[in-house]
C-alpha cells in the first residue's frame, strides 16, 4: 500500500511540475520575425513555467494569471485558486476539510490506532485534491477547449481531459492501459516479495524444507523485481501520454483537416476575346504604379502567374498569364487595364476560341 500510494504521489508531482509549459501550436508560428532589432525583445523566448508576481498579482486581482501559474502556486499555497475566482466562502471548507483530517490523522497515529490514522489521512488527501479540481472547473478562460484546462483536467483525472476536448473514445484506451499497468505491478510485487522471502528463509539455515531452493528463489526475486521496475515505468509513460494528448488535441481542436486533398483537369473551350500577355507577372502593380491596371486585377479582370479566372472558371496556360474577356482597346488589351498598364507588360493580339485545360481543386 505505501509503495501504491508513493507511485500515485510520483505521478502526480511529475506531472505538476513537468507539463506546466505551453505548447507552441499557434497560428502564427510560422510567420514570426526573428531578426528584431527591439531589446525587448532580444530576451529568451522561453516562457515562464512560474512566476510568483504573476501568482500573487492574481490572488490581488491586478492581473490575469495563467491556469497552469495558479494551479502550480495552489499546491502549495493551498486555496490561490478560489481566491482567484473569487469563491471566498470555499476557503473554510478547503482548510477545514484538509487541517481536520491530517491533524485528527496525526493524533490517530500517536495513540497507536494506525487503521483510523490512513483514512483520515486519505481524506486529507481527497480534500486536498478536490480543492485543486474545483479550482480548475472554475477558472473561466475565453476559447475552448482550453489547453491547459485539458492539460490539468488529466493531471488530475487520467481520461478526463480527453472527456473536456469531446474525445471520448480515448478514454477507455488510456485507463485500461493504466488500469492493466497497475494490476502488473501489483503482481510483480507480491511474487517479489514472495520469493524474496523463500530466498531469505532458504539461506538462513537447515530448517528450511520448502521445495524451492535459494538459487532458484534468488532468480526469481530478481525477474519480478525486473518486471515490477517496468510496470512502475510503463504507468508513468502511459500517465504522461494521455497528459500530452489532451494538451495537443486541445490545441489543435480549430485545425481543419479535409482528406480529400484530389484535384480534377478536364478540357475545356478558351472563350473569344481571351487575351494571352506572354512573360506577363502582376508581382509588381501596386495602388502607386499602377492604379487601373490594380484596381482591374483586384475586380477579377486579370489574373496571376497561374491562369485567369473567367466567367468563374479556371484556365491554365503555358504562354502566359490570361486577360478576362471584355472590351479590347486599340493597342489590344481590355479598357479596364489599358490606363494602368506596366510597361514591362508585353500584350499579344486577341486569340479566337481555342482548347485548354481546366483545373479544379477540391481542398
Amino acid at each position: 500500500m505505501k509503495r501504491f500510494a508513493s507511485i500515485v504521489l510520483i505521478m502526480f508531482l511529475v506531472a505538476v511540475f513537468a507539463p506546466c509549459g505551453r505548447a507552441q501550436f499557434k497560428k502564427d508560428a510560422f510567420s514570426q520575425s526573428y531578426n528584431n532589432d527591439d531589446p525587448k525583445a532580444q530576451k529568451d523566448s522561453v516562457e515562464k513555467l512560474f512566476s510568483f508576481e504573476e501568482y500573487f498579482g492574481g490572488l490581488k486581482h491586478e492581473r490575469e494569471a495563467r491556469i497552469g501559474t495558479l494551479f502550480g502556486g495552489s499546491t502549495v499555497f493551498i486555496g490561490g485558486q478560489q481566491i482567484y475566482n473569487r469563491d471566498y466562502w470555499k476557503l473554510p471548507l478547503v482548510y477545514g476539510s484538509i487541517l481536520g483530517s491530517a491533524g485528527a490523522g496525526v493524533y490517530f497515529n500517536r495513540t497507536g490506532r494506525n487503521d483510523i490514522a490512513k483514512y483520515c489521512f486519505a481524506g486529507a488527501g481527497l480534500a486536498y485534491w478536490a480543492t485543486l479540481m474545483d479550482g480548475v472547473i472554475n477558472y473561466k478562460p475565453d476559447p475552448y477547449p482550453h489547453a491547459g484546462k485539458a492539460t490539468l483536467y488529466s493531471i488530475l483525472l487520467p481520461g478526463l481531459g480527453q472527456a473536456y476536448n469531446g474525445e471520448w473514445w480515448k478514454i477507455p484506451i488510456y485507463d485500461g492501459g493504466l488500469i492493466a499497468c497497475l494490476y502488473y505491478y501489483r503482481f510483480n510485487t507480491l511474487n517479489y516479495n514472495r520469493f524474496r522471502r523463500i530466498y531469505i528463509e532458504a539461506s538462513a539455515g537447515s530448517s528450511y524444507t520448502g521445495p524451492i531452493s535459494a538459487e532458484t528463489a534468488l532468480y526469481y526475486r530478481n525477474i519480478y523485481r525486473t518486471y515490477r521496475d517496468y510496470s512502475i515505468v510503463a504507468t508513468l509513460l502511459v500517465y504522461l501520454i494521455q497528459v500530452i494528448d489532451a494538451n495537443v488535441f486541445a490545441y489543435m481542436h480549430d485545425f481543419e483537416v479535409n482528406d480529400d486533398l484530389s484535384f480534377n483537369i478536364s478540357p475545356t473551350l478558351i472563350p473569344a476575346g481571351v487575351q494571352i500577355c506572354s512573360q506577363s507577372s502582376f508581382d509588381s502593380i501596386s495602388p502607386l504604379t499602377a492604379p487601373a491596371a490594380f484596381s482591374a486585377h483586384s475586380a477579377g479582370q486579370c489574373s496571376g502567374e497561374q491562369g485567369v479566372r473567367t466567367n468563374g472558371q479556371a484556365f491554365s496556360s503555358a504562354a502566359g498569364s490570361l486577360y478576362g474577356p471584355g472590351a479590347l482597346s486599340a493597342a489590344g488589351v481590355p479598357s479596364g487595364l489599358a490606363a494602368g498598364m506596366p510597361s514591362g507588360l508585353a500584350p499579344a493580339a486577341a486569340m479566337p476560341s481555342a482548347f485548354g485545360l481546366r483545373v479544379e481543386f477540391n481542398f
